[in-house]
């Protein structure tokens, strides 16, 4: 743990609150005047992350669901995609999607988030989603497994998705145009990955397998894709949910539970802040009341209310006993501006938070180190 601060943010939908949607203009901005060929959501993606990236975010994290969530907009992209959108318009933001392992096949997680990190130069991440994945049956045609195997095939999935990304040898492409040899096949890795779990094997039989049954999955390798430049992109996982050896980053509710996360080894400790800032000229807690009136707020964990000021004193004060917070603002078209102009700007003057420079991996930002291929170091 250092005394510097990191700052996350959460840049999904229109908010935090389940109301957020509702609350007009907050709907999904217009096409941009004279670019037709870039889409609102598009438009919408770009806009919030340039935002974040230029008031000195560590990274922000892309929330996703198979079904529309209160808030979320019924047609949005994929996390994995809006953040490979933003990838190259985007030099010092860490970019974090989730990706549920129930509903995603480990070789497609590692492929996927391997060249997000190649796409950013370094700065790709995975927020592991956790919990029942609702819409998933009839999304997949499958069962997905729930409750301590869902935990189980949790941990089986993160395993073995950094097993595959160190299935390439840093060295592996050698592009070697006098023998015509793009890669060194003895630098590529079996990962050979069994999972745990009794239910049928993937195959038409288990479509009718009842619910709740894990299915067992087995992975050959390597990965399709070399070897990132963070070696592998920074684990981010919620406290609980995933070992604390798996993990770069744990995300907590409260500070309750930040003890057990150190306990559990994880390197970096951020806690979950929901802000409802005063802004526009309404004090936070009236915007409150009206969110609360328009779809009642089940509000859980640390929570702010109030002004720009009293939030940098929170910040402030859980400076050394946490490494950083993550920010899910309640309506993000209103809090962002704030955060940007009041918030983030009073403590890079504090000196409190890093401020990423162009070029670094987000590990670099993190102050995490390079992990070594675990199967170079055996080779």
């Amino acid at each position: 743990m250092t005394d510097i601060l990191h700052i996350a943010l959460e840049v999904d939908g229109a908010g935090q609150h389940p109301a957020a949607h509702l609350l007009a203009p907050h709907t999904t901005p217009a096409t941009p005047p004279g670019r037709p060929g870039v889409t609102p959501d598009a438009h919408r993606v770009r806009t919030v992350t340039a935002a974040a990236e230029n008031a000195g975010v560590t990274f922000v994290t892309f929330d996703d669901s198979l079904t529309p969530a209160p808030g979320r907009a019924a047609h949005r992209i994929d996390a994995v995609t809006r953040a490979a959108f933003v990838a190259p318009l985007t030099s010092r933001l860490g970019l974090v999607p989730l990706v549920h392992p129930a509903v995603t096949e480990p070789f497609h997680v590692a492929s996927q988030l391997a060249a997000l990190d190649h796409a950013s130069r370094g700065r790709a991440g995975w927020l592991v989603g956790t919990g029942p994945v609702p819409g998933a049956r009839r999304a997949l045609d499958r069962p997905v497994a729930d409750g301590e195997d869902l935990v189980a095939e949790t941990v089986d999935v993160v395993t073995v998705v950094r097993d595959l990304w160190d299935s390439w040898d840093d060295d592996a492409t050698i592009r070697d145009t006098a023998t015509g040899r793009y890669i060194d096949r003895e630098r590529l890795h079996y990962v050979d990955f069994a999972s745990g779990g009794d239910g049928p094997f993937a195959s038409p039989a288990l479509r009718s397998a009842p619910d709740g049954a894990r299915a067992p999955f087995t992975v050959k390798g390597p990965l399709i894709v070399p070897r990132g430049p963070q070696g592998q992109a920074v684990v981010v996982g919620r406290v609980g949910t995933v070992p604390g050896a798996l993990l770069d980053v744990a995300l907590v509710p409260d500070l309750a539970d930040v003890d057990a996360a150190r306990g559990d080894g994880v390197a970096r400790v951020l806690v979950d802040l929901t802000v409802t800032l005063d802004a526009a000229g309404t004090p936070g807690t009236a915007r409150r009341d009206q969110l609360d009136a328009l779809v009642p707020g089940t509000t859980t964990g640390l929570a702010y209310t109030g002004d720009a000021a009293g939030l940098v004193a929170l910040l402030l004060d859980l400076r050394g006993v946490v490494d950083g917070v993550r920010i899910l603002p309640s309506v993000l078209d209103d809090d962002l501006p704030v955060l940007v102009r009041d918030v983030l700007p009073a403590l890079r003057v504090a000196r409190a938070v890093p401020v990423p420079r162009p070029g670094a991996t987000l590990r670099d930002t993190l102050g995490l180190p390079r992990p070594a291929s675990r199967f170079a170091a055996t080779a």
